[in-house]
């Protein structure tokens, strides 16, 4: 992606994730003084760096024979019908679906839940009839399977004891260890590789466009840790309409230094995750995990679990704390230590 470092492409990158998403953002704090549900806009939010990454691959590289170019067209026309949905969702934010029986469902919660998981299995269809040498050109395909494997289960493990820590030190161990005996959880642990093949698609949307195409522009540019710290901070920036909007009401200047240091701390672990397989899928994994294990540690799986949140002075601390001790410290692993490519 060396050529798209700069010119036209990375014009369009930028458009596409930072312009669309701030854009987006204008509409959130329209829809937040309102006290509307911007669920979608993040959801949507999640699919802006990949479709910026393909839609630059797509307008520079017209001649190139080895794009996924089936693949790249459907993942933007999913993330444009996203961001229309997210627009008319402010222009009739009650829209309601009859489920039988009585029942209604908000008509834009079960669209993009819908949407995403059709897209998601459309997505593999579509990548398995492309042919290999394409997919692994264009950075998707599957690689290094051991490594890849214990990249994925050594967060799973780094995020569990993290969250024993924290549990250890807010005395909430008894309700916990209540949570550890519910079935629901045990089962809702085993169903997420299932489901993660049904909902990648946003965290390939992120993922696709922060490690694959902007992590090793950083790096070439500002050094092999540099630019994995810089990219932590401009990925933390990313999050500011749905950190002012959608995470928090009460909490804006905390939950913006946390999103900091989650995108930092994070993202040295996922950019060591990715250096050490040169394989996309692992971050996606990682995303996804990281994500999906709050409700289930939480004990919350409604839609909105990720919403409303209060942050303390002294949560942060610990976040900070926690986060760079365990993900952090992978900023001195070997793959660091390598000349940029």
């Amino acid at each position: 992606m060396e050529d798209m470092e700069k010119g036209k492409g990375l014009r369009i990158y930028i458009a596409v994730a930072y312009g669309v998403t701030f854009l987006m953002g204008m509409l959130m704090w329209y829809g937040n003084g309102r006290n509307l549900d911007l669920g979608i806009f993040a959801n949507a939010q999640m699919f802006y760096p990949a479709a910026g990454v393909m839609l630059a691959v797509l307008c520079t590289r017209k001649n190139d024979a080895s794009i996924p170019r089936v693949f790249f067209v459907f993942f933007i026309c999913v993330t444009a019908v996203l961001a229309v949905m997210a627009v008319i969702s402010i222009l009739n934010p009650y829209a309601m679906i009859a489920a039988g029986n009585g029942y209604v469902l908000p008509l834009w919660t079960l669209a993009v839940q819908l949407l995403i998981i059709g897209s998601s299995i459309a997505g593999w269809i579509i990548l398995l009839a492309t042919k290999k040498e394409k997919r692994q050109m264009y950075g998707l395909g599957w690689k290094n399977t051991a490594t890849s494997c214990f990249c994925i289960l050594l967060f799973f493990a780094l995020y569990m004891f993290r969250t024993a820590i924290a549990v250890l030190a807010s005395g909430e161990w008894a309700n916990f260890g209540i949570l550890l005996k519910q079935p629901y959880t045990w089962i809702q642990l085993a169903v997420m590789p299932v489901n993660f093949f049904f909902l990648y698609f946003a965290f390939l949307g992120e993922e696709y466009g922060w490690r694959y195409y902007l992590q090793p522009l950083m790096q070439r540019r500002f050094g092999m840790r540099g630019g994995v710290l810089l990219l932590g901070i401009v990925w933390g920036i990313w999050h500011l309409p749905v950190d002012l909007f959608y995470y928090t009401q009460d909490s804006q200047l905390l939950m913006i230094l946390a999103q900091q240091i989650t995108c930092i701390t994070l993202g040295i672990f996922f950019a060591y995750a990715y250096m050490k397989t040169n394989n996309i899928w692992v971050p996606v994994a990682l995303h996804f995990m990281n994500n999906n294990l709050v409700p289930v540690i939480s004990n919350n799986y409604t839609s909105g679990v990720l919403e409303n949140q209060t942050i303390t002075w002294s949560e942060l601390l610990a976040s900070a704390v926690l986060n760079g001790l365990l993900f952090g410290a992978f900023l001195f692993a070997r793959p660091f230590r390598r000349s940029a490519e």
